[in-house]
């Protein structure tokens, strides 16, 4: 059983889902969980994960499917969802074209629906590291939202994100991806997201895994902190 977990933050990391490998053809995953419980309350959690990719010599199509719903009697305490089609094109190695649309539901951050649909480029800018990558990516994009206070809002945003990997030996490695998307006629109104973890390895298959994602809206629905942060440590057994 492949647990989905749930979806962190107003702002899907999508460098997260990207397989990285060599192999072409199709590749993915998928999963569901179902939880349970009963006591002075009934607690209930669903979440579930549909991840497909195609990739080929100039061409990358990636689909993501997820969902977590956590219930607490006959109250949704989180209701989260996402839907997102993205399509690569490789114009050389290290300059790839994207294009992508996703709609998704969040009642922690008040948002009833929102679509997103973007255009724009992805550049690798470590050429020649096979352990330590670095990407660039920015694309204008336009969002429609609609909040859970029925209010409206269609605009421009600009989506700049940073993703690295490093790792310098077989012992330790740091993953981070840190999104900036301001609107474009009005830049005091924007959003981050940085995903960061860390992985230490203690034994040949144990290892100890710290993660930290946090958010920061300027312009959060009413009644929503601008700030959100979610930290998580323990242990990985690998074998």
């Amino acid at each position: 059983m492949l647990s989905a977990g749930l979806i962190n933050g107003q702002i899907l990391n999508m460098e997260d889902y990207r397989i990285h490998n060599d192999s072409l053809g199709w590749s993915g995953k998928a999963g569901i969980d179902l939880y349970l419980t009963k006591n002075t309350k009934t607690l209930t959690k669903i979440s579930g994960l549909w991840h497909v990719q195609h990739k080929s010599k100039k061409e990358l199509i990636l689909l993501l499917a997820k969902y977590s719903l956590l219930k607490s009697d006959a109250q949704d305490l989180i209701d989260q969802s996402v839907l997102h089609l993205r399509y690569n094109h490789f114009f050389t190695q290290n300059l790839i074209g994207e294009w992508f649309i996703q709609g998704q539901k969040n009642n922690i951050s008040g948002i009833f629906f929102r679509g997103l649909s973007g255009l724009g480029l992805r550049l690798k800018l470590s050429k020649n590291f096979e352990k330590n990558k670095i990407y660039f990516g920015t694309a204008p994009m336009f969002e429609y939202e609609q909040t859970t206070c029925n209010k409206i809002i269609k605009l421009w945003r600009w989506s700049n994100y940073v993703s690295f990997t490093f790792s310098p030996n077989k012992l330790f490695s740091l993953v981070s991806t840190t999104y900036y998307q301001p609107v474009f006629v009005h830049f005091k109104d924007f959003r981050i997201s940085s995903q960061n973890s860390l992985m230490f390895k203690m034994t040949e298959h144990l290892s100890f895994k710290t993660s930290f994602i946090y958010n920061f809206d300027n312009k959060p629905v009413s009644g929503i902190p601008k700030e959100q942060y979610n930290l998580t440590s323990g242990a990985l057994y690998q074998f």
